[in-house]
């Protein structure tokens, strides 16, 4: 084990879907380019956790398997990893998790987390995808817990850490979450080699929706609307930094991490209950002239059991290979409906929309002749 803290990548089975195994197969390549990435940044050790055999150690990490046939718990093994890290700092975050972190990104998260005392730094405080801690056994003070996004507010509640949140950037926002940001990876300029080389033929991606709908976001006259769990910094980022005018309906902010008993209800899901799939889509066409829904609120609301697989590929709006009948006809109707049409989850509505909105400036100035400021 080398200086520096550790980086532990929770590499879980996705399912062995069509969509999800393409998924799965960029979130392992985004691994270990963030795993790269860490070490060049100043982390000492990176450590891939996995339940699969499938995966190989490499020069990027050491695996450390989850051979466990009991009930598996999140808590348990994320206390497992850290047990021989007393009094080191330590990172935790999925595979595949903020693909596009720089190792001058992970330099800052090890600066942080090097500053003594109870500190934990993270990209999101509230929904985090990324979240480091120094020293590592202040986890025992948690408690048991499902998800590791909920790791920022336990350590500072818990155990009492001073919690540093990473300033919001493209970088920090973007997750590979869904089929989704496997079209926004193939079209942006930032994508790391690698994981560019998993993704599927772009005859597999919806890539045409994505490119008419991109130039939008650089013209004056356009509008374009923008609904599900939409984030105050991406509101704010497409306010900045959009030429078009912005129609949004944020609404089920958290709702991975609401409470048990929490019963979902969407404004535009309770439209499509009223008018009917039909009137629905000639609505939203009137509204705008390109469209980004997180669909899982409008699943959420309709009680929806669509499995992963079928959600997954609804975001690569293959409604053909959908068999949930409510989904697929949905999935449908929005692709046929007009106007360019982008369907994902949190991901694609938050860091998506940043990652496309940067990538559009880029070739629009290009196709005005211009030269792009150096970053």
């Amino acid at each position: 084990m080398g200086n520096g803290p550790t980086l532990i990548l929770l590499y879980g089975n996705l399912g062995s879907g069509e969509a999800e195994a393409v998924l799965a197969r960029t979130r392992l390549a985004a691994a270990k380019t963030n795993a790269l990435a860490a070490q060049a940044g100043g982390f000492g050790n990176v450590i891939l956790a996995t339940d699969s055999d499938a995966v190989t150690a490499d020069a990027s990490f050491s695996i450390d398997y989850d051979g466990t046939r009991t009930t598996f718990s999140l808590w348990k093994r994320i206390k497992q990893l850290v047990t021989n890290l007393s009094g080191q700092g330590v990172a935790v975050m999925g595979a595949g998790a903020l693909p596009l972190l720089t190792a001058s990104d992970f330099a800052a998260v090890r600066e942080e987390i090097n500053k003594g005392g109870n500190v934990a730094v993270t990209n999101n405080f509230y929904s985090s995808d990324l979240t480091a801690w120094s020293p590592a056994e202040r986890l025992e003070q948690l408690g048991a817990f499902d998800r590791d996004n909920v790791l920022p507010r336990m350590l500072r509640d818990k155990a009492g850490c001073e919690v540093t949140v990473l300033p919001r950037t493209v970088r920090t926002a973007f997750d590979l979450d869904t089929p989704a940001e496997l079209s926004v990876l193939a079209l942006s300029e930032a994508t790391p080699r690698n994981v560019l080389d998993t993704l599927p033929l772009k005859g597999s991606l919806p890539l045409a929706q994505y490119q008419a709908f991109m130039p939008l976001l650089c013209n004056p006259n356009a509008e374009i609307l923008v609904a599900g769990r939409v984030g105050s910094s991406t509101w704010k980022h497409l306010e900045r930094e959009t030429a078009c005018r912005v129609r949004i309906v944020s609404e089920e902010r958290g709702l991975s991490g609401a409470p048990e008993g929490h019963l979902p209800r969407s404004l535009i899901g309770r439209l499509l209950e009223e008018l009917g799939l039909q009137r629905f889509t000639a609505e939203l066409a009137s509204l705008a002239d390109g469209i980004v829904l997180d669909t899982r609120i409008l699943l959420a609301q309709a009680g929806s059991k669509a499995v992963r697989e079928d959600r997954f590929q609804s975001d690569l709006l293959t409604s053909e290979k959908i068999a949930d009948p409510w989904l697929r006809d949905l999935t449908a109707a929005l692709k046929s409906m007009g106007p360019p049409v982008l369907l994902g989850g949190h991901s694609l509505v938050n860091g998506g929309l940043m990652a496309l909105s940067d990538q559009a400036w880029l070739e629009n100035d290009r196709r005005l002749g211009r030269t792009p400021p150096l970053s």
